[in-house]
């Protein structure tokens, strides 16, 4: 009988650790993904997303919160792109979301983030209310918080300067990376190679990211 509520206690644990994944496959969406100037975390000055993607190849906008343990699950690994293809034309930029500054500086000097990070809102009871609960859903996704989203910028594709519009078609990720997708992905982007990306999943709304919820599950 002990086992038996062992095992049963295992296959639980199991079980919600995986409802807590949230990997998705990359998609190019139709949307209207809008320019912005938002503060920088670390200096408070103002930065703006045109300006900062002049002269690079590719650049990745990954919004996050930083109580959010799905962005946990990603964020080494995001920096560890960054630290990888940033001289060959890579950037990358997050938009922090949904909790005061000094939340998003701790958790920026917890992981030890290098590439520039700005803030959009800085409270939950900013959701949908923010660009970021706009533009994600015309891109798709239709979980609570949407924290990670990643968007991806070729600045070869962009509207004309001075319009709101930075881009009508751009990939996204509705969720957590998948890693060798990808990394094949940006490899592609840079000239490195041809490999080509996949494609998306769809997903209900689904409440695994809350604010003051407890990250001590680990990932599979």
């Amino acid at each position: 009988m002990r086992i038996l509520s062992i095992t049963l206690a295992l296959i639980f644990a199991v079980g919600l650790v995986s409802a807590q994944n949230e990997i998705v496959s990359m998609s190019e969406k139709a949307f209207d993904y809008k320019d912005w100037v938002y503060k920088n975390v670390d200096t408070g000055k103002d930065v703006n997303l045109r300006k900062f993607v002049n002269g690079k190849k590719l650049v990745i906008v990954v919004y996050w919160a930083p109580w959010c343990h799905n962005w946990e699950y990603d964020v080494e690994y995001v920096q560890s792109l960054y630290e990888k293809y940033k001289g060959s034309g890579l950037d990358i930029i997050g938009v922090a979301e949904y909790d005061p500054v000094d939340k998003m500086k701790d958790h920026i000097k917890k992981h030890s983030v290098t590439f520039t990070n700005v803030y959009e809102s800085t409270s939950t009871v900013e959701r949908e209310k923010t660009t970021h609960f706009m533009q994600r859903r015309e891109a798709g996704d239709t979980r609570k918080w949407g924290s990670p989203w990643y968007v991806f910028l070729d600045p070869k594709t962009f509207e004309s300067e001075g319009q709101a519009i930075i881009s009508k078609k751009t990939s996204v990720v509705n969720g957590e990376l998948k890693r060798d997708e990808v990394e094949k992905y940006i490899r592609q982007r840079l000239g490195l190679d041809g490999t080509t990306a996949g494609t998306a999943a769809a997903k209900k709304e689904i409440e695994v990211c809350e604010p003051n919820k407890s990250a001590g599950l680990l990932k599979p």
